[in-house]
């Protein structure tokens, strides 16, 4: 029987794969946009991949829909815990106290405060991982017990199911998705050229091998989970005399790809090379670091200027508008990496802002 998102997400968080949870999670708030658990389970699941923005920002949804759920309340403590803010992660260990006083989690973690809860403690434990012992508890890692259970046999298995993930992968052998539906047909490659070069302005001339290429080239990066290098062949395709049928495969093959998380991003895109040749890179995602400066927050969305490679206040590569449709947690007179998408506005480059980092160990060296 097919597993709905809430329970495959559970299964995914119990044996340690957050990536799976997040991709099975993300996109279906439409069905469970009333679901305080969707929201609690999502923000975990970043939690845990260590992309806290993005945690930050599921759980500000599930706290509108629950004030009192216990493992919501300790993601939020641990995100303030991880940022070396004591006072606030304590105000929400007593608040779930107060609804559950036989919390093990809140308890230890008010201990641990109590007795090492200074910054160089916090940086050392959220470096390490050991900070995870205060996260919202997700169940026992069933894969880390089978291994202890059956050496022999996770051995084996795991030997074969390496050599069976490196055939898949390799090019031509891509097991992410069928496309088989996407591929050029003997009639698109005796067309792969647009007849009526008036019938509009290309970026791109490209010969019809080129096209081919091009197009076999974002199928196998799709297919070796290298979402950018795609994006950058299908614009370049968009940009170009191929096809209306290539074009429209080409904006199929889009709707397929995945909005990453700082973790799993591949392939980010320098700002040079975004400001020398944007079209090539629209929708896009990078990973940039900087500082933001003339914040604006107007019914709850967040713009801002982003000053890329600022961030030890040294150089300035460049200054994009930041806009996040969700106020995301940002302190000014910190370094700050962002999870965006390239976009453009009235003709200038654009970052649509997915999620934020800041480090607790900058906050800590920057503060002494």
């Amino acid at each position: 029987m097919a597993k709905d998102a809430i329970e495959s997400a559970r299964y995914f968080l119990r044996h340690r794969q957050f990536a799976k949870a997040i991709n099975v999670l993300e996109g279906r708030s439409q069905f469970y946009d009333a679901n305080a658990l969707y929201f609690v389970l999502l923000g975990t699941a970043y939690l845990y991949a260590g992309d806290t923005g993005s945690a930050t920002i599921n759980y500000s949804k599930a706290r509108k829909l629950s004030l009192t759920d216990s493992n919501l309340l300790l993601g939020q403590a641990a995100i303030f815990l991880r940022r070396g803010d004591t006072d606030r992660a304590i105000s929400y260990y007593i608040e779930i106290l107060n609804n559950d006083p036989s919390n093990k989690v809140a308890l230890r973690a008010m201990e641990f405060v109590r007795t090492r809860g200074d910054f160089d403690t916090i940086c050392r434990w959220t470096d390490t991982g050991k900070i995870e012992a205060f996260y919202p508890p997700i169940g026992f890692n069933v894969s880390k017990i089978l291994g202890f259970a059956f050496p022999a046999v996770a051995c084996i298995l795991g030997c074969v199911l390496a050599f069976k993930a490196i055939e898949l992968n390799r090019p031509g052998k891509g097991n992410r998705a069928d496309l088989s539906s996407l591929m050029l047909t003997v009639e698109d490659r005796n067309q792969l050229q647009e007849t009526d070069l008036a019938s509009g302005a290309f970026n791109y001339l490209l010969s019809s091998k080129e096209i081919s290429s091009c197009y076999d080239r974002a199928q196998r990066y799709f297919q070796e989970y290298r979402d950018n290098m795609c994006q950058i062949e299908i614009n370049r395709l968009l940009s170009s005399n191929a096809s209306v049928q290539v074009k429209t495969k080409a904006r199929t093959l889009m709707s397929y790809l995945d909005a990453p998380s700082f973790d799993t991003i591949k392939d980010s895109p320098s700002y040079r090379q975004v400001e020398k040749e944007t079209p090539l890179y629209l929708d896009c995602w990078v990973s940039w670091s900087g500082r933001v400066s003339n914040v604006e927050n107007t019914n709850g969305v967040y713009t801002a200027d982003f000053l890329v490679g600022y961030e030890n206040m040294e150089k300035v590569d460049g200054i994009v508008r930041l806009k996040f449709v969700a106020a995301p947690e940002i302190a000014l007179d910190k370094p700050v990496t962002v999870l965006a998408q390239i976009s453009t506005e009235e003709g200038k480059l654009l970052l649509k802002g997915r999620s934020v980092y800041q480090s607790v160990k900058n906050n800590v060296a920057e503060g002494m």
